[in-house]
């Protein structure tokens, strides 16, 4: 912490000066930067994982246009509301803020000076750095509630309580949101503590230096909803619960007797990814339907958003991190002075939108009431929006709602660093290997397609048919793709029951439109899994079930109870997604056995396996059959790819689905054609082309693109035994064990799991590409449910034996640092 200093004399009472020349707030944000330290600074305004969550909520605000009224004769409008039988000058309090002794000696009493002299309300954090007591002589008046966790003790909790009400504060704010703290990626970087000295000055003695820490030993994490009838018991004031954001959550508040509600997300320091308050808000108030109060808190910058705030339900806002900023930057008089501006902000929003009263604030405020929106997970009756499809903008939350999840950035924000940091060995990319790809094959494999034609007798007008235009939808070359299929994998399978797809993710969608009819209708998937399978999935607003993977692969006995329970809840699964070999990411393989009781399973509840094997003709070794060829009740849709066995840019794949499908009118066909019909609407066919080198490269190779890939084969097990030498090599057992390090041994394919003993994320996979120039993938792209924090993939089909050593090299430093910080 920086010595203090007073408040600059460019901003004054109001605020409105040459030296702020633009928002209060911001003018604050920098001062209060200045004159702070780096590490005091990271504190108060980090938040948890990539601080996502800290960048909505300002964005809602920033997204939500107020609609301008005119010749309303509005020119003072009344800013008062009442909260809990309590008259508030504007709709706007100071929300519980920890340890603000770190930014000014005061703390918050010069927090509850400033706020009293705006008229504001303070929520006075658990963790104060001044007595309650001493709060309430100097609040002289003004209301003050007391903000609260609940320890493990009890006892501290209820002292606390018993205090705060002998002292004259008025309510009770229980934070139910943080059942443990989340990972705020800033505090270790800079090896946080608070400094000697800022202490809770309303708990007991104890060791406070890591919030963090002292949080995950005395916080209670197993509470429920009877915590409110404990609260109750020991104290008459009225009880609020904060960090809802769930309309269920806020239904189960008033159901347990809540006097209000706070829809927060901490202000972004708990789950990376929650929604913006804004945005949760309509949902929240809806749920609650007028039986409490319920207040807003995260991303409050400007009158504008309080109105905003209020316009959509809120009784009002609590301010943070602005509070912080100004006291840092003015003590009390820069407190006072920032709730002024937001006061005066309002007035003039509410003059500008010809609202009279806060009363009077209601929907029709918000020129977009889309954006306040909450994305569910399933589609459902919308009230039309029209407004936000004008002059070519979109409302994000009018579009599909699996746009807004998490997972479908992920990809996204891996193949940023792979951009950033082009200098850096990637164990990111599941490619094959580029020095087994000519350029000149590409044109000698459509060349031998085309004499194929010629030798079956098709006319010269047929041929360029056959290269020019659409063809059929199920494709041209089906009759090669069964005929490999017998060569190659011993599966006997009729042409027609095939479809030829735009590589493998075309196929996987076909399927899930095809199969999945309802909303009660399951995918089953191993976990964790290829993101390409569950991205689909949402897109296409199908339920997930996960069953955890065993290292040998997706278990029978799991499969069999994750069924069983399903459809003891009324639900159909529908199928079971399955990589056999060498998965997709862990590595992991099925053992022969596995995979009879596997399909045992889904012949005996009549679930299909959706079987995905891409990795099996380029892994060295003999190959255990696929669950098709083991398929005697044609539960098995075969899903296969050309990307890795012969080239990428071909994109095309295929899809075995010889399933019998009976119409309504007694006529039978097969699944595949049913898929063709899907896929007419989507791609019309696979390019003519791509299907002309792939089915040239398949003649060439008589059927058998295993016999193809034996050099590729070759390759890829020499660099997964010299991946595995430099694990051993550089982690013998006994210092595997103290670093905490763990990885699997595959037989083939293009992926290995490892286990770290940190937080594997997206930020720590920045630190690892610029600090130590090495690239991975987090372990927890591929956990639909979550999982995988401390885990990461590695890929080493793209690279060389030599790489691969170089590449070990930075990643094992990588892993020394990231422990020796303590990253966890």
């Amino acid at each position: 912490m920086r010595e203090h200093q007073p408040l600059d004399p460019a901003i004054g009472a109001t605020g409105r000066t040459a030296e702020a020349q633009g928002h209060l707030p911001t003018a604050f944000a920098r001062l209060a930067r200045a004159r702070t330290s780096p590490a005091v600074w990271d504190f108060i305004e980090g938040g948890a994982g990539e601080e996502r969550t800290v960048a909505a909520n300002r964005r809602a605000f920033d997204e939500v246009a107020l609609l301008p009224r005119v010749l309303g004769g509005v020119t003072e409008p009344d800013t008062t509301v009442r909260v809990l039988d309590r008259i508030w000058r504007a709709p706007i309090a100071v929300a519980p803020l920890a340890y603000q002794t770190l930014l000014h000696p005061e703390g918050e009493l010069a927090t509850v000076r400033g706020a009293m002299e705006a008229g504001a309300p303070v929520i006075v954090s658990t963790f104060a750095g001044r007595r309650l007591e001493d709060l309430a002589a100097d609040a002289a008046g003004a209301p003050l509630w007391l903000q609260l966790y609940c320890f493990r003790d009890r006892d501290i909790t209820q002292r606390l309580v018993a205090r705060a009400e002998e002292a004259g504060f008025e309510a009770l704010v229980l934070t139910v949101d943080a059942p443990r703290l989340g990972r705020r990626g800033r505090d270790p970087r800079n090896e946080f503590r608070l400094p000697p000295g800022v202490v809770p000055a309303n708990l007991p003695s104890g060791d406070y230096a890591s919030p963090w820490d002292h949080a995950r030993l005395a916080l209670d994490p197993a509470l429920d909803w009877t915590v409110i009838d404990w609260i109750r018991s020991i104290s008459s004031l009225p009880v609020l619960v904060k960090g809802v954001l769930s309309p269920a959550d806020a239904a189960l508040a008033v159901g347990a007797g809540v006097d209000g509600l706070v829809v927060s997300n901490h202000g972004g320091r708990q789950l990376d990814g929650a929604p913006a308050t804004l945005r949760a808000l309509p949902a929240v108030v809806e749920a609650v339907a007028g039986r409490c109060p319920v207040l807003l808190d995260g991303g409050v910058r400007r009158g504008g958003d309080v109105l905003a705030a209020v316009a959509l339900g809120a009784a009002g806002v609590l301010v943070g991190r602005p509070v912080l900023h100004a006291l840092a930057a003015g003590g009390g008089d820069g407190v006072a002075a920032m709730l002024e501006a937001v006061v005066e902000d309002l007035v003039e929003a509410m003059v500008l939108t010809g609202t009279a009263s806060i009363a009077n604030a209601g929907p029709d405020l918000i020129a977009t009431p889309g954006t306040a929106r909450i994305p569910g997970p399933r589609p459902g009756r919308r009230a039309l929006n029209m407004s936000g499809n004008r002059n070519g903008e979109l409302q994000k939350a009018e579009l599909h709602p699996s746009l807004s999840d998490p997972m479908l950035e992920t990809m996204n924000f891996l193949n940023e660093i792979v951009w950033k940091y082009p200098d850096a060995i990637s164990f990111a990319p599941g490619r094959p290997f580029p020095g087994f790809f000519d350029v000149e094959q590409v044109f000698g494999a459509t060349r031998r397609y085309l004499r194929h034609l010629a030798e079956r007798g098709d006319t010269p007008d047929e041929i360029r048919e056959s290269v020019y235009q659409y063809g059929p939808a199920a494709g041209q070359i089906r009759e090669l793709i069964a005929a490999s299929l017998a060569a190659e994998e011993g599966m006997s399978v009729a042409p027609e029951s095939i479809v030829v797809t735009v590589g493998c993710q075309e196929a996987l969608v076909l399927a899930l439109r095809a199969l999945f009819a309802g909303p009660d209708d399951v995918l089953l998937v191993a976990s964790p899994c290829y993101v390409g399978l569950t991205g689909a999935a949402r897109l296409l607003d199908i339920p997930i079930l996960t069953v955890p993977e065993t290292v040998d692969g997706l278990s029978a006995t799991d499969l069999d109870s994750s069924i069983r329970a399903e459809l003891s809840a009324g639900r159909r699964p529908r199928a079971c997604y399955v990589v056999p070999d060498h998965s997709n990411p862990s590595g992991s393989m099925m053992p022969l056995q596995a995979r009879r009781d596997l399909l045992d399973v889904a012949a005996r509840y009549g679930v299909l396996i959706l079987e995905d094997s891409p990795y099996r003709l380029v892994s060295a070794g003999q190959r255990l059959p696929t669950l098709k060829a083991l398929d005697r009740h044609r539960v098995v849709v075969h899903i296969g790819s050309y990307s890795k066995t012969l080239f990428p840019g071909a994109r095309v794949g295929f899809v075995v689905a010889d399933q019998a499908v009976h119409g309504p009118d007694g006529r039978t066909g097969l699944l595949a054609d049913e898929l063709a019909k899907v896929k007419s609407m989507i791609t019309v066919n696979t390019p003519s082309l791509s299907q002309a080198a792939v089915a040239g490269m398949l003649l060439e190779a008589d059927h058998r693109p295993g016999e193809l890939n034996r050099p590729a084969a070759a390759h890829y097990k020499e660099c997964l035994q010299t991946m595995l030498g430099q694990f051993r090599e550089r982690f013998p057992p006994e210092r595997a064990v103290r670093l905490g390090v763990e990885w699997n041994e595959p037989s083939g394919g293009f992926f290995l799991s490892l286990r770290v003993p940190f937080q594997a994320d997206n930020a720590a996979l920045s630190r690892s590409a610029d600090r130590h120039g090495v690239i991975w993938t987090p372990m927890s792209y591929f956990y639909p449910d979550g999982g995988g924090e401390r885990t990461i993939r590695l890929s080493f089909s793209y690279l060389t034996p030599a790489l691969i050593k170089d590449g070990m090299t930075r990643l094992v430093e990588f892993i020394e640092t990231e422990s020796a910080a303590g990253f966890r």
